[in-house]
Order: C-alpha cells, then structure tokens, then sequence
C-alpha cells in the first residue's frame, strides 16, 4: 500500500477522497489554487502545495504542476477524483513517466473510451447493445441529415467528445436539424475542442441507469446498478440505488453487459458503464443500449457504497497498489436503498442560475450522510461549479430512504447563498417519483411546478423582523416599556424585491406582537423557545443585514435601512448586465447594430456553464461596455442600448 498519495483535485471528491486514505493510514497531499488557499479540502489534507491562479486552467489543469508537487512532496501516486484532469489519458501518461501511479485506469482505457462513436464500435464488438445511430466519420450536414431519417425522428444529436450535456440536441422534425447541428457542433467546438458529432435514436420515454463497474486490469466484477433518471437539462439531480422496477432477469443482464465492456479494454479501477433505458413498457433485459463509460470515480458512487457496504475509495487505493479485486462477484451484497442529492447554490426560479456567495451558516442533519467541501464562512466561487453538497439517505426499503430524505432536506441549513434546497424537497415529494415512476422527462414535464418559490407565511416575516432587530435574543435596543406603554419597533424587510414594512409592539424582553398589514403575530417564549401565534418558532441566523428563516427550504430576508435611498432600483432597462461574476466568453453585436428582442449578444462563463445575455427588447446598440476574455463581477455593465425615444 501506499505512503503518500496526492489528490489531483479539490471540494467535496478531495475532502471524500483524503478520508478514506486516512482511514487507511496512507498520508494525503493537497494541490489549491488562488482561490482554494484557506478551503476545506487544504485542512483535509496533511500538506498542501499552491500550482496556481483561480482558474482550473492556471491550476487544476496543469498536469505539469501537479506532477511536480508529488516528485517534491514524495507521493508515490496521484488520485484525480473526477472532473479536471481525472479522464485526461495524457496527463496519465505523463503520471506514469514520472515513474508515479495513477490511481485509476491506462491512459489506452481511457481513449477508446473517451470517444462516443469509437466507444460503441468497440461495445458492439464486444457484445455489448447500443443504440441505433450514425457514429461514422463523415460529418457532412447532408450526410448526417440522411443519417438521420434513416434512424428515424426524434434523434438525439451528441457531440463524440461530449459530457454533462454539452453539445447535445434533441431534434424532433427534419426541418430543424440544421440548425440544431450547427448549434452542436459550435458548443462542441467551444467545450471540447472537437466539433464532430454522431446521431442517435431519440428513446421515447428513456430512463437513465448506470452499472458500477471494477476492474484490477484482468477481470472485472459489478456493484449493481444505479437509476440516474431525475435530471435537468441532462444533469443529474437525484440518484437512487438500486434502480426502482428492476429485474432480476434485467440486472443479470445489464452486469453482464457492463462487465462484458470493462473487460473489452483491460479496465482498471472503478468505472460506470451508462445505458439508456426504454421505461415505456417496464423493464426488460432487451431494452437498455450502452451510451458511454464514465472511466472515474462518479458524483454519485456514495449510493452504491450504502447498498454494497463497500468503500469504493478504498478499492480503488487497493488496486492501484497492485492488490486483486477484493470480493469476488457472487460475494458483493446488495441490501437496502439509498438516494443521493446535489445541493448547490443556485437560483432556481430564474432558470437555476448558479450562485456565489459566503456562507454565513452551514448545517447538515444528522442521520443522513453529508459529503461536502465548504465550512460555514467559505464562499462559493465563481471559477468551480456551485455545489454545496451530496446529501445521502439510506434504508431498508425505498419508502424508508425516501422519507429520510425528505428529513434530511428539511433539516439542511444555508445562509448566505440561495440553494436549490425547495427544488430537491419538491422532487422527493413529487408523487410519480416516491412511486418510482421516473424517467429524463419527468422534471421538464412538471417544472412549473417543481420550481415554485417558496411564500412566507406572516408568521415567517414576523419572526425575520424580530430577528432583524435582535429582539430574539434579548439584545435589541430597548426593549420593555416607556412609561405605561409597550415600546414600538418599526423595521422593513424586503425579501425577493417585495417590501415587508413590520410594527413590532414589545412587552418585555419575552414577549411581543408583531403586525405586518392587516395581520398580528403573537410571539412569546415558552420554556426557552419562542411561539408564534403558539407554535415553535423555526430556527433564524442574522448575518448582517441578511436574516435566514430555515422553513421552507430557507427564506431569506434583507433589511432595508431607511436612510439608504436605493437610486438604482428602478434599474436601467437600457443595460445588458452580468448576471453573476465571470468570464465574457464572446461578444456578438457592436455600436450601431438594430438588434431584436431574444437577439444573442453576449456569452458569460461562470461555474463551468456558458449562459446567453439576450436582448430584453428591440433596439440599437449603444456601446459595448466589455469584450471578450474580460473577467467581471455581478452587476457589472455588459452592454447598452439607445434610449427608445433616442
């Protein structure tokens, strides 16, 4: 076993990853940028060497850094986790040079199944079902248009060097599949570096269901399946194990197939084979196609260890060293159910635009397992993706683990970002969910729904104005009487740009009325916690002029001071703002040009994804206040328009 091994990596993978190694008494190196000098996964680890600015370019991705803090810092291997350079078949070669070891596949795994089209050439040899589609060379609109009436509409149009979605469109008339394939393969170009595509057949009502794999470079076992169905925009969201209405007839097969793929290409360590699943007519062990191998350690392996009781890490660390497979396939058990969940900072209602922000206050529950790679104080950055946390729930029964998790959500408090916590919640109590009716669709098909924010109650903006005004610690500014008189508070509130204006009439330190409109709130303490309207009181945190109420997923609240006069409210209809801090990635219209509502003039990189700044009306642009490759911060001025009676 090894000594010393580094983590190629940061966040939440980095804090799992040096845990087990700790566990296992192997001494851990972190690697951190600019940005990540004080974070959670430095602490984590016993020592730790700067490779570099804020950006995953500048430091993540620089496999020559990296290598030279484990030569400097005596590690004998270099664990990637997932993301960055954890799928880089070069930056493994350039490990294996340095005369270090990987802890993961061969660079040759790695790139034959790093391409869509050449992967399911290979499966096909191999005996492994994929799905129909056009996965050949030739990459002329014509000749990819043909290919695709042969397959038949609906088809998916995937980018061969794609993940997370990008360069993915779904194409359900003729008419539209050249521009979808331009827009294809310019998002291809943007992300991967590679333009080329292949075609797919559309799977009408699909599911997504994954294999655990594990390989020592000679054989291969699985760890059973996992159903990643519930995802957005092709993002996973919540993942579950087993996968619900599976077969036993259909996860034979599925292991074997996934097992079949593994041993094609002498795989090593822990991967994932992912099908696609036709959910229309059931389950059944002629209706899944490979889609690709994920050649790492995934975001969700935490549910497959709660139903095996198997440390994946430390299987991997293990084979790494050169040990066998540690359990054959006939002795790795199945029991129970588990769900995993991705908190991130993220604002939902306005299209799950990521978020940053300092976490004033962070507490995970207790009795579901937290992985995560912030503290409380830590602040979510621009340059990595805006995940808080995986939440993990387990039980005997679906049921049971579901419930746990509904627990969990409920328990979860953040302040100082807006989550995605009421949309997970939603998700959990969806009814086709709990009932394990899940397939790709199911959140666009009840989005509205499932993305509603959240409505405080009066209770819930009464108890943010006594918090406001400390009046629920006994700390506000004159509390009791003036002479016969209850004292009378006033504080306004706004919370989502709605003003709350509050009339607090105080009797003590313990006891007071709150009046917002035309409705009274009673607040009292009763054995040291506070009632309102006699019912306990949720927990709150003040964080400066921000007061978070943790029911409903969490209500965030900001004092509005009376002497600020907030010039900037009306806003200016003219401009094209930053809507986040990041980077112009490129700018599409100059001075002069007429431009039309919807128009594209803008693309900002932030948090890994690439968001559009369209044209909020028709018009003519002014000035162009920012270029391309310029970094900015929230707010900041992008674009402005002409005057409309200019």
């Amino acid at each position: 076993m090894f000594d010393k091994i580094l983590i190629a990596n940061r966040g939440e993978i980095a804090c799992r990853v040096a845990r087990t190694a700790r566990d296992m008494g192997v001494k851990v190196v972190a690697v951190y940028s600019d940005a990540d000098a004080a974070a959670a996964h430095v602490a984590a680890a016993d020592e730790a060497v700067h490779i570099g600015g804020s950006a995953p370019a500048d430091s993540y991705l620089r496999a020559d850094r990296i290598i030279e803090a484990a030569l400097q810092t005596g590690a004998q291997a270099i664990h990637p986790g997932y993301g960055f350079l954890s799928e880089n078949p070069e930056f493994v070669d350039a490990v294996d040079a340095a005369g270090l070891t990987f802890i993961g596949p061969s660079a040759d795994a790695i790139r034959k199944m790093g391409l869509k089209d050449a992967a399911k050439v290979l499966m096909e040899a191999a005996g492994v079902p994929v799905v129909p589609g056009y996965h050949g060379s030739n990459q002329d609109p014509e000749h990819l248009s043909g290919a695709a009436d042969t397959i038949g509409y609906p088809v998916l149009i995937k980018a061969v060097a794609g993940g997370g979605g990008k360069g993915m469109r779904l194409v359900e008339d003729p008419k539209d599949f050249n521009e979808a394939l331009k827009s294809a393969q310019s998002e291809a170009q943007t992300s991967f570096g590679n333009p080329d595509v292949l075609i797919e057949k559309y799977i009408q009502k699909p599911r997504h269901i994954e294999v655990q794999v594990f390989g020592d470079g000679q054989t291969a076992v699985h760890l059973y399946e996992r159903d990643c169905s519930l995802q957005r925009r092709h993002q996973k969201v919540i993942e579950e194990a087993p996968a619900p209405g599976m077969t036993e007839d259909m996860r034979a097969a599925m292991g074997q197939a996934a097992v079949r793929a593994a041993q094609a290409i002498n795989y090593k360590g822990a991967g994932t084979i992912e099908f696609i699943v036709d959910g229309s007519h059931g389950l059944r062990p002629d209706g899944f196609w490979f889609m690709e191998m994920n050649t790492r350690l995934q975001v969700e392996h935490p549910v497959t260890e709660a139903v095996t009781g198997i440390d994946l890490v430390e299987w991997q660390l293990r084979v790494a060293a050169g040990e066998a497979l540690p359990l054959a396939q006939d002795d790795i058990p199945l029991t129970g159910h588990s769900f995993e969940v991705r908190l991130y900072a993220e604002d939902v209602p306005k299209g799950f635009l990521p978020a940053t922000g300092t976490l004033a206050h962070l507490a995970f529950p207790d009795g579901a397992r937290s992985d995560s790679g912030v503290r409380a104080g830590d602040a979510i950055s621009p340059f990595y993706d805006p995940m808080i946390a995986k939440i993990i729930t387990s039980g005997p029964t679906r049921a049971i683990a579901l419930s746990r998790m509904k627990t969990a959500l409920a328990k979860c408090q953040v302040a100082g970002t807006v989550t995605n916590l009421r949309f997970l919640s939603s998700l959990c109590a969806h009814p086709g969910f709990a009932a394990g009716q899940v397939d790709t669709g199911l959140i666009g098909r009840d989005l509205d729904d499932l993305v509603r924010p959240a409505v405080p109650t009066p209770q819930h903006r009464a108890l943010a104005a006594l918090a406001a005004l400390g009046l629920l610690d006994r700390a506000g500014d004159d509390t009791g009487f003036t002479l016969w008189d209850p004292l009378v508070h006033h504080v306004a509130l706004d919370f989502d740009g709605e003003v709350c204006n509050a009339d607090i009439r105080s009797f003590g330190p313990d006891r007071h009325s709150v009046t917002i409109g035309d409705t009274t709130v009673s607040a009292s303490t009763v054995g040291g916690r506070w009632m309102l309207d006699g019912v306990p009181a949720p927990d709150v945190v003040v964080t400066g002029n921000l007061i978070t109420v943790f029911a409903e997923s969490g209500l965030g609240f900001a004092r509005i001071d009376p002497l600020d006069v907030a010039t900037s409210a009306s806003g200016d209809g003219n401009l094209i703002e930053a809507p986040m801090p990041g980077l112009v990635k490129a700018v599409f219209t100059e001075a002069g040009q007429q431009v039309r509502e919807g128009d594209r003039l803008a693309i900002l990189e932030a948090m890994k994804m690439e968001h559009a700044l369209l044209a909020a009306r028709d018009g003519v642009v002014a000035e162009v206040l920012a270029q391309a490759g310029a970094q900015v911060e929230a707010g900041a001025a992008l674009i402005r328009l002409e005057d409309q009676d200019a």
